[in-house]
């Protein structure tokens, strides 16, 4: 089965997400990257089913991770903060431990359209994309600009498939 029949399989249905944002700094009223995404996923007709913003702690990131990878309805988290290079930056590490199927090429990618706009300082990005308990989980940087990169080229096009995939029984 090609792309385009599994394109086709997944459809268009409402995809249910769940947005983390991991700083140390923000608060729900300056989060622009939780504001963002909610107003764009509630555009393309997908759900936000919860929103968390936590401090950059290994054990806030672990504890959301579980919390809503155990909500039935919720099939994406999508991170965003903490995962730069940065003695704070503790998301990649937290999630790498818990992800049971990494999707290497997600951050592949981000990386060579970062470079794309911002250089060689792409390459300090540890964005990344895995599957953990039947649910996908994304993790991006937290600057406004990454955040709207990584979905609007990656993510966004490919919602319905990734949530698809995770998903079919096939």
């Amino acid at each position: 089965m090609g792309v385009a029949e599994h394109h086709q399989r997944a459809g268009d249905q409402p995809v249910t997400l769940a947005l983390v944002t991991v700083s140390d700094s923000r608060t729900p009223e300056t989060d622009r990257n939780g504001a963002w995404l909610t107003e764009r996923l509630e555009a393309l007709g997908h759900r936000v089913g919860a929103y968390r913003l936590i401090r950059d702690e290994p054990d806030q990131v672990a504890a959301a991770l579980q919390e809503l990878a155990d909500m039935p309805a919720i099939q994406i988290i999508v991170f965003n903060g903490g995962t730069g290079i940065s003695p704070r930056d503790t998301t990649f590490d937290v999630l790498s431990r818990h992800l049971e199927k990494t999707l290497p090429g997600f951050g592949e990618l981000f990386r060579m359209l970062s470079f794309e706009d911002i250089g060689p300082a792409a390459m300090f990005s540890r964005a990344s994309a895995g599957v953990y308990r039947r649910t996908l989980v994304v993790s991006l940087p937290g600057s406004s600009g990454a955040v709207r990169l990584a979905c609007e080229k990656l993510l966004f096009p490919e919602l319905n498939h990734l949530a698809w995939e995770i998903v079919r029984k096939d």
